[in-house]
């Protein structure tokens, strides 16, 4: 991952207003999920998006039968995936997130609908928390998240 001032900025016009967003968040690691949750949040906001829903499923692996649900629902323009998988707390970790990552994957490319990848996948502890900072000095990727899934729902929605 690289440090949060490489990122680049989004394009200062994007505008999320009328947006219809939905979250998707796992259980799993329900503190540094809130943290992500709440930098998704402060993006949505300063770009005007106001409808968002929130669905919490059990842990990663149960994100894209959810994502693939709620796409096939036609309700929402764009969905947000939150969650978060420390390496080294269970064996079956790296398949987890590559799992997590694919089916994610597969239902934007098979429906079309953008798909925001806010999930984690981190050796410690102290490496999720300087990944969902909330503090307004670090790096949050569920504020990345928020920021990408409003500039590619407006990507499809210009070609679509």
């Amino acid at each position: 991952m690289a440090p949060h001032h490489h990122r680049p900025a989004p394009p200062k016009d994007l505008d999320g207003e009328g947006l219809r967003v939905a979250i998707v968040r796992s259980r799993w690691h329900s503190a540094i999920v809130d943290r992500l949750a709440s930098g998704t949040k402060q993006a949505l906001d300063a770009l005007s998006v106001t409808d968002v829903e929130v669905h919490s499923v059990p842990g990663c692996f149960e994100i894209p039968l959810a994502v693939k649900v709620i796409v096939e629902s036609r309700t929402v323009d764009v969905v947000i995936c939150l969650g978060a998988v420390i390496h080294g707390v269970a064996a079956s970790d790296d398949m987890l997130t590559r799992e997590c990552a694919r089916g994610i994957q597969n239902v934007q490319q098979a429906t079309g609908v953008p798909v925001a990848f806010g999930v984690l996948s981190v050796d410690s502890h102290q490496a999720a928390l300087e990944a969902s900072s909330i503090d307004g000095t670090g790096y949050n990727v569920g504020e990345d998240a928020g920021y990408a899934a409003v500039e590619m729902a407006r990507l499809v929605q210009r070609y679509h």
